[in-house]
């Protein structure tokens, strides 16, 4: 598989996990000057937004998928962030955070397993 479709396949595989733990799916590849943001949801049990990275593997030979969102990616997802809140519509004091979501697929793109970290921090890391 392509990394492409390693990386598109990964994020399906989110939205649905995230979709059946009662989250709302407001944006897919937000794009802003500052960077991208994969999905931004909305969490209903905690009443806030969440701005997910989601990283894909088949493999560990590059290290585990979380691995490698970066201190330099965690901020310009942060970046992105606050310009989607600052730009959205609803001007409301909804509290937010900056979410990873690991996928490890087999080498023939089955979902091998799927872990969700909330709330990740500059502190966290590279």
């Amino acid at each position: 598989m392509k990394t492409k479709e390693i990386g598109n396949l990964g994020e399906k595989y989110a939205e649905k996990f995230l979709i059946s733990q009662n989250y709302k799916i407001l944006n897919k590849n937000f794009k802003s000057k500052f960077g991208e943001i994969d999905l931004i949801v909305f969490d209903y049990s905690r009443n806030e937004i969440a701005f997910v990275e989601i990283k894909t593997r088949t493999g560990i030979f590059f290290g585990e998928p979380e691995d490698s969102v970066t201190k330099l990616k965690k901020r310009k997802i942060i970046k992105t962030a606050l310009y989607f809140l600052n730009s959205a519509t609803r001007k409301d004091s909804l509290s937010w955070r900056v979410d990873v979501i690991a996928v490890k697929l087999s080498r023939h793109g089955k979902l091998e397993k799927i872990t969700h970290f909330k709330n990740i921090s500059l502190s966290h890391g590279a």
